[in-house]
């Protein structure tokens, strides 16, 4: 097989017929399915699929496909996407002063554990210039204060729309986003931060867990919104701890698991492995 390689995802009312619809349509138009998963999800009855394939007709384009396929959804009320699976997705990577998540996606991507290629950082540091410039890659210092945060956001989608940047990642971006821009990235970006809240907050929190005798560290990957901290979460690492770690030994692990966290959720979110699914979100790892 060598055709162009494609990925529909779809959620719609669950009901009879949808994926004979579906793969009627992909038979129809000369194309191969290469792997297929679905859900139910019962109480609210719904339906989820993620279908990745191929078309060996060159006369095919995803704009002959996406025309061709619109009379599917309106059959059964689907909200869906098609996209060209060959097509890296671009990514705009935000991050402070600690470099770890950083450091974590751009060994990724240049290693190809990513199918994503990182557009540029910015920060309101300048801290970590170097680390991106290792890679080859722009850093934009774009400070943050009460006075300049509406002018900073400004330049920062500016730059999203410049870059044609397809998801932004808070790889340990410690500012808080306005709710107007977490309404223009809506689904697009996406947070890490440690699972420990509400009981250990602010700065060191590792160290806090620590101080009282915590036996489990934890992150969670979730997506953008005005609700800090409260988005559709994609992904969650747990790791544990006892009494023999040190604080310093706890951060360390805390680290890990939050790069473990997060470089899962932005692999599974650029391979268009994630929907929606209200507060809560369907996976196809």
């Amino acid at each position: 097989m060598s055709g162009t390689h494609y990925v529909l995802t779809l959620t719609c009312p669950d009901r009879p017929g949808i994926v004979h619809a579906v793969s009627t349509f992909l038979l129809g138009n000369g194309c191969t399915i290469v792997e297929s998963q679905q859900f139910v999800e019962c109480e609210a009855g719904r339906f989820f699929m993620r279908i990745e394939f191929e078309s060996l007709d060159p006369r095919t384009t995803i704009d002959t496909l996406r025309a061709g396929f619109t009379g599917v959804p309106e059959r059964f009320s689907m909200e869906w996407r098609l996209l060209d699976d060959t097509r890296r997705q671009r990514i705009l990577i935000m991050v402070s002063r600690y470099g770890h998540c950083l450091n974590d996606l751009l060994f990724r991507a240049h290693n190809g554990g990513l199918h994503a290629d990182i557009a540029a950082v910015v920060s309101n540091h300048t801290d970590l210039r170097y680390l991106a410039e290792t890679y080859g890659v722009p850093y934009h210092h774009v400070p943050v204060s009460p006075d300049t945060k509406p002018a900073a956001e400004k330049e920062l989608f500016d730059l999203v729309e410049d870059l044609d940047v397809d998801l932004v990642v808070l790889a340990r971006y410690m500012q808080i986003l306005s709710p107007d821009l977490c309404k223009k990235l809506e689904g697009r970006a996406i947070n890490i931060h440690h699972s420990m809240l509400p009981s250990f907050k602010g700065a060191r929190p590792y160290d806090q867990a620590h101080a009282r005798g915590v036996k489990i560290v934890g992150a969670t990957a979730h997506y953008v919104t005005p609700d800090l901290d409260e988005g559709p979460i994609i992904e969650q690492e747990v790791a544990r701890i006892d009494h023999s770690m040190t604080a310093a030994e706890a951060t360390t692990l805390g680290r890990d698991v939050e790069c473990l966290a997060l470089s899962r959720a932005v692999r599974w979110h650029t391979e268009n492995r994630v929907l929606l699914d209200g507060n809560r979100t369907v996976v196809f790892p």
